[in-house]
């Protein structure tokens, strides 16, 4: 049977890249095994859920690239059948009306702790035949009170808990509405879901979700609750460790192909492979290698995967990442005029880029409109002297070829002219054609800018 696999966010925040990354180990799951990757949304704490935290999942489950199978399922909008099946589950015996208020069980529990014993709330309507009971209360999971509940998980392995660990947890409560424990399984078991890959803060929730499935006769799907993320300092990831959402690794400008292939390094592993595409990634994954530790957030490893993204992408394909780098932050559009420049110059500029940010800081002098500005270490490099020499040199570099050879061969004949290293002129170049000291090749330069634009800019730059 092809898999089905399931992310199930709750919309009351932002989206964490912890959620990212356990998205990003179904889809990979599901999708190599010719399965199906479904969307819920986990709307029903109506009083935390907002409109804008909806928009932000699905803005970062696109951005990702982690396209959802069918239209995305309502949590809340399925609290009818959840109560359904509270109620299949009352009048089968696999549950029962509970009528203790909320008072009685805090003054139970208190009494409990004061006494030293246990606070597990044990209720006293139990075993209280329906018939004997006032309309109205909860209704309870009547759930096994000796021998233990095994809970099979591909990455923790057999995880036991003992049922007089448990109380009769509340499946519908007194106002009719259901609570999370129960919609989880219903809505599982009605999507079809057969893998449920989620974060191992989970695991405590999964023992009483087994009764549920035990108490309907339903097959248990397949567990793998996965580790979560930590720091660089080993602690759980925090505001202090820096970003903690996928829209801001977004706006910092690593590519989605990037944050996909280092997001499935975080406690997985294909034996010594760092760098790899979507298909390597869904031809490779497997729950038996997802590890049963935390992964650390390294955003130095980060970097280095984009940077080696970058380097292995289609230049037309990173022009299209920019541009939408730049609506997704804000900024200005390209001009069409920009993009050509800064297409040509791709070649230039992406074996050392990291980011977004780093290809337009790079390619400043595919951008920049004349009278380029120099900055503060370029405005050095102008002293009047290299504005004689910049002034000299072009109408020597109008005559010849606008290829490099030609170009190298006048820009360095010049230099011996005047008893100079190259170096010492490359400065007012660089300075002149990028409004930068730090530049691609002086001469990648020209040939991106072209004949006109690069001697107008000279001409600018000596007469400034």
């Amino acid at each position: 049977m092809a898999p089905v696999t399931r992310i199930a966010p709750s919309p009351t925040g932002i989206m964490h890249i912890g959620t990212a990354r356990t998205a990003l180990f179904n889809w990979a799951y599901a999708k190599g095994r010719g399965g199906r990757f479904l969307l819920r949304i986990e709307d029903t704490d109506r009083a935390r859920n907002t409109p804008e935290a909806v928009e932000a999942i699905l803005d970062g489950l696109r951005w990702l690239g982690l396209e959802w199978d069918g239209d995305a399922v309502s949590q809340s909008a399925r609290a009818p059948r959840h109560a359904e099946i509270a109620r299949e589950m009352l009048k089968k015996g696999a549950a029962y009306r509970c009528l203790s208020t909320q008072d009685e069980i805090a003054a139970f529990r208190e009494g409990a702790k004061a006494r030293g014993g246990s606070t597990l709330f044990r209720s006293p309507w139990r075993d209280v035949p329906d018939a004997e009971k006032p309309d109205g209360g909860a209704i309870r999971l009547r759930a096994p009170r000796e021998g233990e509940t095994v809970i099979r998980d591909a990455v923790q392995g057999d995880v036991r808990v003992r049922n007089d660990t448990l109380d009769d947890m509340v499946l519908l409560r007194a106002d009719g509405t259901p609570t999370y424990m129960l919609a989880v399984v219903v809505d599982d078991r009605d999507m079809g879901v057969t893998h449920v890959i989620r974060g191992d803060d989970h695991l405590t929730n999964a023992a009483r979700q087994v009764q549920v499935y035990a108490a309907m006769g339903w097959p248990v799907p397949e567990y793998a609750h996965i580790p979560l993320i930590h720091g660089p300092d080993g602690r759980k990831l925090s505001k202090r460790h820096g970003a903690l959402g996928v829209a801001e690794y977004r706006a910092m400008g690593f590519p989605a192909s990037a944050m996909r292939n280092y997001l499935a390094r975080l406690g997985w592993s294909h034996g010594d492979d760092e760098v790899f595409g979507d298909a390597q990634l869904i031809e490779w994954f497997d729950l038996a290698a997802v590890k049963a530790s935390p992964a650390r957030l390294d955003l130095q490893k980060l970097e280095a995967i984009s940077g080696r993204h970058i380097a292995m992408t289609a230049d037309a394909a990173l022009l299209h990442g920019i541009r939408d780098f730049l609506a997704a932050t804000g900024a200005a559009p390209l001009t069409e005029g920009q993009a050509d420049r800064l297409l040509a110059a791709m070649p230039h500029l992406k074996e050392r880029a990291k980011t977004y940010p780093d290809l337009l800081e790079k390619g400043h002098f595919a951008l920049a409109s004349r009278p380029v500005a120099p900055d503060e270490k370029a405005q050095k490099a102008l002293t009047p002297e290299a504005r004689g020499w910049l002034a000299e040199l072009t109408p020597r570099l109008r005559e010849g070829s606008w290829i490099r050879d030609d170009l190298e061969g006048i820009a360095s004949a010049f230099a011996e002219a005047k008893g100079i290293k190259f170096g010492k002129l490359a400065g007012p170049l660089r300075a002149a054609l990028a409004g930068r000291t730090v530049t691609p090749s002086v001469f990648d330069m020209m040939l991106v800018l072209g004949r006109e634009e690069t001697l107008a800019r000279l001409r600018d730059a000596a007469e400034a």
